[in-house]
């Protein structure tokens, strides 16, 4: 199992954890996309990853109908599949041999009620009927880069027709000094959506260093303090910002456009070893 494979966007490796039976990371030309633990899918190593789940812990109770975009090892579909059992989900990603690798190494087909599409992750939302999830993820990353594309007005639009009243959009960031992709996420998001929250590293958000931000967004009020207290109190501390504090921090910062999208910051290679996925 453990080697290296070609894919669709480069060549996939991957390593079996020594320290955690049933641990896998997945990369592609280096770049972590996924760890995944076949004997405990609650176990999530990445900490955006812990953030998502954070969040989605938070939402009501019972199963979700959910659709996630980009899928690479399926980390946070097979975490909603043990913790909300009798979840329905979608995922769309457009590496096919990276998703067949998935499948046959790393038991994909195991995880009930899973289906996966080979498809762009704004072309699949598109197929998506109204009102008809609870949750949509995006975490989308093209060599290590989020598409401007998945940052848009439009494309969030499109994401709000796809939720149900009560439902919530969640999205990864990869963001450098200065957060000016976030920013403009942010705008992006909140010219949608009335509700917004933000999750991330102190050091990120200060702008320290590259990292992974992590925003949900809603129809309805989200479970901030709940969300902020599970934050706080992980092994490696989150900021939450909400409401007033969300809005400073989008500052002038204008929404993106399909006219004008650009893709998130290239991270600095050298000292980049943060999950994509």
């Amino acid at each position: 199992m453990p080697g290296k494979y070609p894919v669709r966007f480069g060549t996939a490796e991957l390593l079996a954890d020594a320290d955690r039976p049933g641990g896998w990371l997945l990369s592609v030309d280096g770049i972590a996309q996924s760890y995944v633990d076949l004997d405990d899918p609650t176990h999530l190593e990445f900490d955006y990853v812990r953030r998502m789940g954070d969040v989605v812990d938070c939402l009501r109770e019972g199963p979700l109908e959910a659709v996630h975009l980009g899928g690479a090892g399926c980390t946070l579909p097979r975490y909603v599949a043990e913790t909300r059992p009798g979840s329905r989900q979608l995922v769309f990603d457009a590496d096919g041999p990276l998703i067949e690798l998935v499948r046959e190494q790393l038991d994909l087909r195991s995880v009930p009620q899973l289906r996966v599409r080979i498809s762009d992750g704004r072309e699949g939302l598109a197929t998506r009927r109204d009102n008809s999830a609870d949750l949509v993820v995006a975490d989308v990353f093209q060599r290590a880069r989020m598409p401007g594309g998945l940052a848009t007005v439009e494309f969030t639009t499109d994401v709000a027709r796809v939720l149900r009243p009560a439902g919530t959009y969640l999205i990864n960031i990869a963001d450098g000094p200065g957060l000016v992709f976030t920013r403009r996420t942010v705008a992006t998001v909140t010219a949608v959506f009335p509700h917004a929250l933000l999750l991330a590293e102190p050091g990120v958000l200060r702008g320290r260093r590259f990292g992974n931000v992590v925003l949900a967004a809603s129809p309805v009020e989200l479970p901030v303090a709940a969300v902020a207290a599970r934050a706080a109190s992980a092994a490696f501390p989150a900021r939450c910002v909400a409401g007033e504090d969300l809005i400073t921090f989008r500052g002038r910062a204008k929404p993106m456009t399909d006219a004008d999208a650009t893709p998130s910051p290239e991270p600095p290679w050298n000292s980049f070893g943060l999950p994509s996925r």
